[in-house]
């Protein structure tokens, strides 16, 4: 996610049917009382806050409004082969990594390692067989104690068919093992969900993965969308949960807690696109009437303004590229 993230066409006709266990929300559609007495709406579960953080380097902003999770990334091949490497450069059991890692949790908060992402080659691409690349997730999960895991998949992973079964077999292995909570992070336009992303799912659970939830990445959307992206985040949100509900067969309540949503704070990658923080507000708002699951950002060392004098019109690594104090969007997005 979500470096210069570019479109990918769908490539799959028509939506397709897939299953989802989620594993975060257990209560389904709460009973409302009917002798009269007290009679009220249930209160929707809480939304968890869950930025991104960079696997390799701290930022002053990434504890800010204290974090439920963290989502650590990337987890990338070294591109020689199937070894899988931390930010593209550290190996898996990098004395570094895992002191970052164990200063996150000390924190209190859950650790998710986060698979892919726009840069680099995601490992099921490079690896030969499912469980080499089984043994290669483990290999990092095993080196941060993570019990929690997310894919992001985007560009050439998204319609590269191989690669997409070799993963989920390779992730149906390990669940078989461990533990394992999994997610995937897809790509999301305002109607919704693209086919590829429905197909990578849709896979999963024909090899029988459990997934506890699905992450839309509500960003980067083409030039043609010069509107608010705060509406277009709900706009996305409403539109993929609906696609749950109706494909998956899950009640409403259930959809929205299998949905967790991602944006990109101050200017994103496609020009005249900016998230602002009037807009995390009320994307705050609406994940607590809904009952969204999860909201993240990308990301938590892009949560401070740029310096003086920066070119504000083009997304920025390190900065969010909008008016604001350090750490604003996460204690907005936090409520």
């Amino acid at each position: 996610m979500m470096q210069r993230r570019t479109r990918v066409p769908s490539v799959v006709a028509g939506l397709v049917a897939l299953g989802l266990a989620c594993s975060a929300c257990a209560t389904g559609t709460a009973a409302y009382r009917t002798d009269g007495a007290g009679a009220s709406p249930p209160r929707a579960p809480q939304t968890a806050y869950t930025p991104y953080v960079s696997a390799t380097t701290a930022a002053d902003t990434d504890g800010a409004a204290s974090p439920d999770t963290y989502n650590l990334a990337f987890v990338t091949s070294d591109g020689s082969g199937c070894t899988p490497v931390w930010g593209g450069t550290e190996p898996a059991t990098s004395d570094a990594v895992v002191a970052r890692a164990a200063a996150l949790t000390d924190t209190g908060a859950d650790l998710r390692v986060s698979f892919g992402g726009a840069a680099g080659t995601e490992a099921a691409l490079d690896c030969d067989s499912a469980q080499e690349l089984a043994d290669a997730y483990a290999e990092i999960l095993d080196a941060v104690g993570a019990t929690k895991a997310d894919f992001d998949i985007e560009g050439d992973a998204l319609t590269d068919e191989v690669s997409v079964a070799r993963r989920n077999e390779a992730l149906a292995l390990l669940q078989k093992e461990r533990d394992l909570d999994l997610t995937y992070t897809l790509p999301v336009m305002p109607d919704g969900l693209e086919d590829t992303g429905l197909a990578v799912v849709q896979d999963a659970v024909d090899q029988g993965v459990r997934l506890s939830a699905v992450n839309i990445m509500a960003m980067n959307y083409s030039s043609s969308h010069s509107g608010d992206m705060g509406d277009y985040a709900e706009q996305a949100a409403q539109a993929a949960h609906d696609q749950l509900v109706d494909v998956l067969g899950l009640s409403r309540d259930a959809a929205w807690q299998a949905l967790h949503l991602t944006v990109m704070i101050g200017v994103n990658d496609v020009a005249g696109e900016t998230f602002t923080l009037a807009d995390a507000a009320s994307l705050r708002d609406f994940a607590t009437r809904k009952g969204v699951g999860a909201l993240s950002m990308w990301a938590a060392f892009r949560d401070r303004p740029c310096a003086e004098g920066e070119d504000l019109t083009e997304a920025d690594d390190a900065c969010s590229g909008v008016a604001q104090e350090p750490g604003a969007f996460a204690e907005a997005l936090n409520g």
